[in-house]
């Protein structure tokens, strides 16, 4: 549906056609389509929707929209869509929204969930526990098949999931889970505990949230159960909420590895001045860093004025330098993110990234002496060249895969050693590297 046509029949007030063409959007392209419209436009075609696609469509849109929606609905209004969001959304919801918006939401929950959501907020953020939703179906494992079925009939409607259901004690004790499938399969008058599965795969309240998405990668599960230091059942985190860490998880690796300060905004909605400053302090740092390099190369001016010709492949040394460790850290990082590179495995790293550094390095060498020899004819250069490179190869991929190890050893986010921390390190010790060997083999 376009844009144009919603306004047209907004316009000339035609309801209940708008109504019947937006059952046909999907509630995940709605919010698309209301960022085209004005302030009033908006409220007018949520107010459209039916109840049950308004609360879809709203667990859809940013934070920004969101709020302002927020603001401009009833009370009873925000209530209708609150129902329709299950309580890890609605946590979600709180968690990313302003003081003065939090106190209209907590108005329209009711007592019992208010309750509920205080204890979500309890857990440490970026746990298990903050993602998880309480809504799942429990059985006893003393059920038949039919009264399993008329309890899923029962609660399914406000569950986020069915596919998987939990068998409990009267403790809320975990005992297995059942799908559905087993279920809608077997006869009516099966006994739950004879289809349950029993080797259950659980997380604690208290897991990373990283570490939990990584469960569903292993597993492919569509939902995985949260319990407590006792084993009781509190809650449960599907895979869409595991698909949202590992979104937000990638993001900040990214901004971390551009030497940015994470920001949970949008692009468009961070303030100018909040992207400069999320970005200053490294640059500062680096910069700063940077003189490092300009000493050096003022310290070897009498070399530079002995062969001025060294000057131009300093360039060609720190860029090589940089890619070879930005290259190294890269996998490094993505190994570490998925779990194939462990902390143990530092020296079988190393020893990997060293023979890859040989390799390039001796090619890389080749490839510029030959370049130096037909264009200068000057042995020596060459030289200076080609040993500066293999050293700069071999130091620049051991340190992009030593730093991210380190990181993760000291339980930093391993993605802070990524290319700019790593090519500027790499740049000192590549100068220093260049002029010692140039002062060795050309005895300057």
């Amino acid at each position: 549906m376009e844009v144009e046509e919603i306004k047209k029949l907004l316009e000339s007030k035609k309801y209940n056609v708008l109504k019947e063409e937006l059952k046909k959007v999907n509630s995940a392209d709605i919010p698309a389509l209301l960022e085209d419209l004005d302030k009033e436009e908006v409220i007018k075609l949520f107010r459209i929707l039916p109840k049950e696609q308004a609360g879809e469509a709203f667990s859809y849109m940013d934070p920004y929209m969101k709020e302002k929606l927020i603001q401009d609905l009833t009370d009873a209004e925000l209530k209708n869509i609150l129902d329709e969001l299950f309580m890890d959304d609605t946590v979600d919801l709180i968690e990313e929204m302003p003081s003065n918006v939090v106190k209209k939401i907590l108005r329209a929950v009711n007592k019992q969930d208010r309750k509920v959501i205080n204890e979500l907020l309890q857990y440490p953020e970026d746990s298990a526990g903050s993602i998880m939703t309480t809504e799942f179906v429990d059985l006893k494992e003393t059920m038949t098949v039919e009264q399993a079925l008329q309890r899923i009939r029962d609660i399914g409607i406000d569950s986020e999931t069915i596919y998987n259901c939990y068998v409990l004690n009267s403790n809320r004790i975990l005992l297995g889970t059942v799908n559905i499938k087993e279920i809608l399969i077997s006869k009516p008058t099966t006994i739950i505990k004879n289809l349950m599965a029993t080797n259950i795969i659980s997380i604690n309240t208290t897991d990373d949230q990283e570490e939990v998405t990584k469960l569903f990668d292993k597993y492919d599960y569509f939902a995985l159960p949260v319990v407590d230091n006792e084993n009781r059942l509190v809650g449960i985190v599907t895979v869409d909420d595991a698909i949202n860490v590992i979104q937000d998880e990638v993001s900040e690796d990214f901004e971390k590895m551009a030497a940015i300060s994470p920001n949970e905004e949008g692009y468009f909605k961070t303030s100018v001045f909040k992207h400069a400053k999320n970005r200053i302090l490294w640059l500062l740092i680096l910069m700063l860093s940077a003189t490092i390099t300009g000493g050096i190369i003022t310290k070897y001016e009498e070399a530079f004025a002995t062969v001025p010709l060294l000057v131009a492949f300093i360039p060609m040394i720190m860029g090589t330098g940089g890619n070879c460790g930005s290259q190294s850290s890269t996998l490094i990082i993505r190994g570490l993110a998925t779990d194939e590179i462990k902390l143990n495995d530092v020296f079988r790293a190393l020893w990997k990234e060293f023979r890859v550094s040989v390799i390039v390095g001796i090619i890389l060498a080749i490839v510029n002496a030959i370049r130096i020899l037909i264009l200068y004819k000057n042995s020596q250069l060459a030289l200076v060249i080609g040993f500066t490179l293999i050293a700069t190869v071999m130091l620049a991929k051991a340190l992009g895969c030593l730093l991210p190890l380190l990181a993760k050893r000291f339980k930093l986010d391993p993605a802070i050693m990524a290319s700019p921390l790593i090519t500027t390190l790499v740049d000192i010790f590549s100068i220093l590297v260049y002029f010692q060997i140039a002062t060795a083999i050309m005895g300057l």
